[in-house]
């Protein structure tokens, strides 16, 4: 029983859609509604609002971090390691993530969780965290394009892990939580190959944050 309610309550965690949250706090227009109607910190910016794209990065990043931090830290307390053992937090691991891009209190439409994600390897070793944050920040620098380096360091992170603690079943987590972020990024992909995916630092069109109407989606626009 311990398992499914940390399980359920990382999902539940994962399901709060801090984009969605921060623009109805700052009076902003949804997110599915502007840009590239990803619900993310990329795509709040796109509001002019750097205030509110940096507590949607936060916010995200930190409820990946909180949801295995749980696991951990309270775990013991409820029997969980006991119960489950070292699957129960890597099946924590995922649901957080898999809440964040399938979030059931905003009609399962999701983002595509590169700062959740980064909680999460935080939260299961900081180590890992910092080299997959790394490993983007080196990709964004040298090409400029986020998706390109959210893309590399998920290949990476597995890899990582297995240095850092060598083959277990949070690897397999790890793995099952890059391939879904790469899988979210597959129209990203598609423009890379194509040679259309946006650069960091080129100019855009800001949604019209203090209008009442929805600013135009315009899915071509990067995001990572």
């Amino acid at each position: 029983m311990a398992t499914f309610i940390f399980i359920l309550t990382a999902y539940l965690i994962g399901s709060l859609s801090f984009a969605v949250i921060v623009s109805r706090a700052f009076g902003l227009p949804d997110p599915h509604t502007y840009g590239s109607g990803n619900p993310g910190a990329t795509n709040v910016l796109r509001s002019g609002r750097k205030a509110a794209a940096l507590l949607t990065l936060v916010g995200d990043g930190a409820k990946g971090w909180l949801a295995v931090f749980l696991a951990t830290q309270m775990g013991p307390a409820w029997h969980f390691a006991q119960e489950s053992g070292d699957i129960g937090l890597a099946a924590v691991a995922l649901a957080v993530f898999v809440g964040h891009l399938y979030p059931v209190f905003f009609g399962f439409r999701g983002g595509k969780g590169v700062a959740t994600v980064l909680g999460v390897l935080l939260a299961i070793n900081p180590w890992l965290g910092l080299g997959a944050l790394g490993t983007w920040l080196v990709i964004a620098v040298f090409f400029r394009i986020s998706s390109l380096a959210a893309i590399i360091a998920a290949i990476f992170a597995p890899l990582y892990d297995v240095w850092l603690s060598g083959p277990r079943l949070m690897t397999i987590a790890v793995a099952l939580i890059s391939l879904l972020l790469i899988y979210r990024h597959k129209l990203n992909i598609q423009r890379l190959l194509s040679g259309e995916e946006g650069r960091i630092g080129n100019s855009r069109s800001p949604a019209t944050a203090n209008s009442s109407e929805p600013a135009e989606v315009k899915p071509r626009q990067q995001d990572s």
